[in-house]
């Protein structure tokens, strides 16, 4: 059916046009279709959100221990719609090729569609060119690529990096490694009362020996949210740049890297309802253009000559 009336409980996050005057809201929904599993409830005239969207993943279309199965670690991976399955099995059974490999027809539809993911991803977090995506296998990639690539080429004897305690170890474990290679110093906030982090500690902390802050923007496993927008300036006052890690927050909230103004972002699909072996980091122009190769061959070469190589420019 192309539209329905129905209730829902008032969740502001649906749509801040919602009307808060009852105990529940009433709005048109234009979902194209409902599965059958849930007309039931559409005739009771109350669809709660899991009823509408439990359907779509046909990985809880079974039964554990004589339960429906409830999902709930999607903070460490998220189960996948129908719509994603069908799109990988599109691509295998359609125009599965390689990649800026080949002018064949497969190759360019694959290639094609592989440009127009990039622009997708850029277009949903706002960055100004699509050319500031670079796809990596996850968002410890991502995060290891800046490690390796800028840290190394930017980062001396006793330049200073802050984290919070709260950063997952993948944003942690390449930071020592580098320091360990530069000579860098690591920098650590500590949790308030309230078990967040401290922000105005690390307001604090920052200071001209401060080249890089990294802090995730909401915790996967103590759910803060840390306000992205003025670590930036802080950091940005004294010339540090700033790596967010918006694995959590890019599936649930709005993010805007222009707004946010963050010199590196990165993510992982695998945690927002798309396919593992795939996440991004979003970098500006300015600043990818400076960082060395991180890996060598693939889609980064430009030409091959015995004695030497030229290299792609960014995202490749």
């Amino acid at each position: 059916m192309e539209g329905l009336v129905v209730k829902l409980p008032s969740f502001p996050f649906l749509s801040p046009n919602i009307s808060s005057s009852s105990s529940s809201s009433t709005f048109r929904l234009g979902f194209r279709r409902f599965s059958a599993s849930i007309s039931a409830a559409v005739n009771e005239g109350f669809v709660s959100l899991g009823q509408l969207t439990r359907p779509d993943f046909p990985i809880l279309h079974q039964e554990v221990n004589g339960s429906k199965l409830v999902y709930l670690d999607n903070a460490a991976t998220s189960q996948k719609p129908t719509a994603v399955l069908k799109s990988l099995q599109n691509y295998y059974e359609a125009y599965n090729s390689n990649v800026h490999r080949g002018i064949h027809y497969l190759s360019a539809k694959a290639t094609d569609e592989y440009e127009l993911a990039r622009k997708k991803v850029a277009a949903f977090i706002n960055a100004s060119d699509s050319a500031e995506i670079v796809f990596t296998r996850n968002a410890t990639e991502a995060i290891n690529l800046v490690a390796y690539s800028w840290g190394l080429s930017n980062l001396k004897p006793r330049d200073e990096i802050i984290l919070t305690i709260a950063e997952h170890h993948s944003a942690i474990v390449p930071w020592q490694i580098v320091a360990q290679k530069t000579g860098a110093i690591l920098k650590f906030v500590s949790l308030d009362e309230n078990e967040v982090p401290d922000v105005e500690k690390l307001r604090e902390m920052i200071s001209t020996s401060t080249k890089l802050v990294v802090v995730h923007h909401v915790s996967n496993v103590l759910g803060s949210v840390l306000p992205i927008e003025d670590i930036v300036i802080w950091a940005h006052a004294v010339g540090a740049k700033v790596l967010v890690d918006a694995c959590q927050s890019v599936p649930h909230m709005v993010v805007d890297v222009q707004g946010l103004d963050a010199d590196f972002l990165v993510a992982s699909s695998h945690k927002m309802c798309g396919p593992t072996g795939i996440g991004f980091l979003f970098g500006k122009s300015n600043l990818l253009l400076t960082m060395p190769p991180f890996l060598g061959g693939g889609e980064m070469i430009s030409d091959v000559f015995l004695d030497h190589s030229t290299y792609a420019e960014p995202p490749s």
